[in-house]
């Protein structure tokens, strides 16, 4: 496969109906928000939608040894029986793990390794007296980072959110009490952004891509799942059809370098609250756009 020849920028414009599109665990799961009440979608929760879609594809394919396996799971979604990070690069990289080989063999095996990078952090074991590994005390084992190519920005909303809190009974008790009343824990409370529309910005670097293979075939798998990002995410969160691509915009520079800046590329982008978009031209950098599914 041809390793990545042209620098790619790309947008991705959603819209979010009364869901919550990425809850904050340390502040009761409601979507987060900054201080002046911009929805926001963390750059980790898109990757994982990435990586879940590209899973799919691979899926789909046959589950083919082809360099397209994906190496960071959701544990709902995962397919095989690795319980950790640790054990799927033991079970696929085997005595391998950890050694000089570590870097060229990870990016062929995994398509998320070569576009997002990965670090593989071992620990390193102590010799006992009988000459055994202790993973004890004062154990600073090794670290392998792999840079990636592909870089995914944060979502924000183009306009506050309004949020709604909702007061919700669960269906059991989860515990018991002593005087066989219901429990506290069968109440909740669910949390949705009412309307909003989000776009998030991204970033293919052929000079990066190159250390790690990411190639003009791994582009376009990215290009293609980016479109249906929603589908097969549904949850309590996130009914379906509350969740939907509006469009993505696929800028392909003419060089490796880039014809602009990535600063100077995403501003020609203008969103509406609507979902409306309007686009600035840049001479001789056309910009690609796909409705989403």
């Amino acid at each position: 496969m041809t390793i990545l020849q042209n620098k790619i920028d790309f947008a991705v414009v959603l819209r979010v109906k009364r869901a919550n599109p990425n809850g904050d665990p340390l502040n009761g799961n409601r979507p987060r928000t900054d201080y002046d009440n911009y929805g926001e979608i963390t750059d980790v929760c898109n990757k994982r939608k990435i990586r879940d879609r590209l899973l799919e594809r691979w899926i789909a394919a046959g589950k083919k040894s082809d360099g397209n396996e994906i190496f960071v799971q959701s544990d709902d979604r995962k397919e095989d029986e690795c319980k950790s990070l640790r054990a799927r690069a033991e079970a696929g990289l085997g005595n391998k793990l950890g050694s000089p080989q570590t870097v060229e063999l990870a990016c062929k095996k995994w398509l998320d390794v070569r576009a997002f990078g990965q670090l593989f952090a071992l620990k390193g074991g102590k010799k006992t007296k009988k000459g055994e590994e202790n993973e004890g005390d004062g154990d600073t084992g090794i670290s392998i980072g792999i840079r990636g190519p592909v870089t995914v920005q944060s979502g924000f909303s183009v306009a506050p959110v309004d949020i709604a809190s909702t007061q919700i009974t669960k269906s059991a008790s989860g515990e018991d009490t002593k005087d066989g009343k219901r429990s506290s824990d069968t109440m909740g409370t669910k949390h949705r952004v009412e309307n909003g529309v989000y776009v998030f910005f991204g970033s293919m670097n052929p000079q990066l891509a190159k250390k790690t293979g990411f190639s003009d075939v791994d582009a376009e798998a990215i290009k293609q799942v980016l479109p249906r990002l929603f589908e097969n995410d549904e949850s309590s969160a996130r009914p379906a059809g509350s969740m939907e691509i509006l469009e993505v915009i696929w800028w392909k520079h003419n060089c490796k370098a880039g014809q602009y800046s990535s600063a100077k590329v995403h501003r020609t982008l203008t969103v509406k609250p609507d979902g409306g978009i309007e686009l600035a031209s840049l001479n001789e950098l056309t910009p690609e756009r796909i409705d989403g599914f």
